[in-house]
């Protein structure tokens, strides 16, 4: 039974689109509970979430069908979900565990509004770890001669749980262009730095070397270009001169952490839109 749901849509900036959405969504007997908006000036695009709550008579299809001519009149890229509903996600780690403890655990306290349906990982380091939480862990080795073969067992498992978002959490490999293609704005990777600052390999050692006094994570929507996807969330904590790499890792691993489970939490929520090169983001 459907009693709230959520609305979001971006399309071109015009006149009339706030109002025209309100009113569909009170010709159904939506009471609108939050909305947000924003129009970006330097894109021409609109972007906008309603929390509604509706009768409980009322289902998704028929707010969808409901909603559809207003879509069509504004161009709209646009959707309607449950605010119940917890998509399912895939978390892909390789030896270190920090942010995939620090995920499992939120999800576990219910924190977290997903579903983790499997872990997928190219070492067996984590297997006792994944197993505590009763997730299903799998060990899918990745070298030169099998990386394609790796990638095609991931989709296959992306496909068979009916995954809705890949999160790498840590996952210490890079990912071809097949896979950004067909998890375009589902892949989110946290990068241990705060980028663009150190991208690539090592960042607590570039960092180290280069004597800052900062130092932070990233988490970013994942394509074909290393590190340099739409950012989601970012935040530093201050270091001082004293700290070596693996100090610095060691303080990094806290923010890490902290800025993946708010991205994860974001996107789950459906508060992230992709906005080019950029993201918008209804907290």
């Amino acid at each position: 039974m459907l009693s709230d749901a959520i609305v979001t849509l971006s399309c071109p900036d015009q006149p009339g689109i706030v109002a025209t959405v309100a009113a569909a969504l009170a010709q159904r007997g939506g009471d609108i509970r939050v909305s947000q908006q924003f129009g970006d000036d330097q894109t021409g695009q609109f972007f906008m979430r309603v929390h509604v709550q509706v009768p409980a008579a009322l289902t998704l299809a028929d707010l969808r069908a409901h909603l559809e001519p207003v879509a069509d009149a504004f161009g709209m890229t646009w959707a309607v979900t449950d605010s119940a509903e917890r998509p399912a996600v895939l978390l892909m780690a390789s030896r270190e565990g920090h942010c995939l403890n620090d995920l499992l655990y939120r999800w576990s306290t219910g924190w977290l509004p997903v579903e983790i349906t499997a872990i997928v990982s190219n070492h067996e380091t984590l297997r006792p770890l994944v197993e505590r939480y009763g997730v299903p862990y799998h060990h899918v080795p990745v070298t030169p001669e099998s990386r394609e073969q790796a990638e095609t067992r991931l989709l296959e498992l992306v496909d068979s749980n009916a995954v809705d978002t890949v999160i790498l959490a840590r996952y210490m490999q890079i990912v071809s262009e097949r896979v950004c293609s067909a998890l375009a704005g589902r892949l989110i990777n946290i990068h241990h730095s705060f980028l663009p600052g150190f991208s690539g390999a090592g960042p607590y050692r570039q960092a180290h070397e280069r004597g800052v006094k900062l130092i932070g994570a990233t988490a970013h929507y994942v394509t074909v270009d290393l590190d340099e996807g739409p950012i989601i969330e970012q935040d530093t904590v201050r270091v001082e001169h004293s700290l070596g790499p693996q100090e610095l890792a060691a303080v990094g691993r806290d923010v890490e952490c902290q800025v993946l489970a708010r991205a994860v939490r974001w996107h789950a929520e459906r508060r992230v839109f992709v906005n080019g090169p950029r993201t918008v983001i209804f907290r």
